[in-house]
């Protein structure tokens, strides 16, 4: 080979060194690109998820609520509902008591906000175990396809932004900042729930089974109007000082419709 014939292949070379390079480097910028859009839309997705209540009115004399009860604390722990965040509370209604066995967490307090859904909903009577999501829909509670998909329905509606801030616990009393956006005929309610609870029945439709529950509501209060929003230290009195592991959850509901227009849970 002459001369030229060198030169030649050595800049033909150099030519496909270069082009390897500038492949290579694109390459690597394109799985770069992707990752960061993946974790862009990763961090989207997580922001997005709207906040949604569920509300399981439920009785431990009752034999099919156990599989709600555990439907529920599968919601919470799972929090796989696309676009939703599940904040659930535990309602245990009182027209059971006679029945052989007393629920040691129901009270008349929640058989009467489940009556207030039954008219809502124009509903014949009040039922058990009956989930209400977002205060708009009551289904059976122990429905997991029907409950994903009301919770699901119910994300995509524009909520109220509700905060929780400082959230603690001073003696036998919550502490917390809340402040809230404005919405006519629309009033705000603090809830301390129990983060678990559990009874063994002896008596009644589950005699000899041990149960177990998530978020048992034992104290609700309301604490403003939204006409102008709201921002306010609230204090809430402990109705179970000895209970390890408090839920506040503040929520605004509408008068006129018993809508769920907003939902924020704190951890103590």
């Amino acid at each position: 080979m002459g001369t030229s014939g060198r030169l030649r292949g050595i800049l033909t070379g150099k030519k496909w060194l270069l082009a390897s390079i500038v492949l290579v480097g694109c390459a690597a910028g394109v799985q770069a690109g992707l990752r960061f859009t993946d974790a862009a839309q990763a961090a989207d997705n997580r922001t997005s998820k709207q906040p949604v209540l569920v509300e399981l009115f439920t009785s431990e004399g009752c034999s099919s609520c156990p599989p709600a009860d555990a439907l529920l604390q599968s919601l919470d722990r799972e929090q796989n509902v696309p676009g939703a965040t599940v904040i659930v509370l535990s309602e245990h209604v009182d027209y059971w008591d006679h029945e052989g066995w007393r629920d040691p967490f129901s009270s008349p307090e929640m058989t009467a906000r489940q009556e207030f859904y039954v008219s809502h909903f124009s509903q014949d009577s009040a039922y058990t175990p009956e989930a209400v999501v977002d205060g708009t829909r009551g289904l059976t509670g122990n429905d997991r396809r029907g409950l994903i998909s009301a919770i699901q329905e119910a994300a995509q509606k524009p909520k109220i932004e509700i905060a929780i801030a400082n959230a603690a616990v001073s003696g036998k009393t919550i502490e917390a900042l809340v402040t809230a956006g404005a919405h006519p005929r629309t009033d705000l309610y603090a809830v301390l729930a129990d983060d678990h609870d559990e009874s063994s029945v002896s008596r009644g439709e589950n005699s000899g089974r041990h149960l177990e529950h998530v978020a048992v509501l034992r104290v609700i209060e309301k604490v403003g109007s939204l006409n102008d929003g709201l921002s306010k230290q609230i204090h809430v009195a402990l109705r179970n000082p000895a209970q390890a592991k408090i839920r506040l959850v503040v929520f605004a509901q509408e008068r006129g419709t018993g809508h769920i227009l907003g939902v924020a849970q704190a951890n103590l």
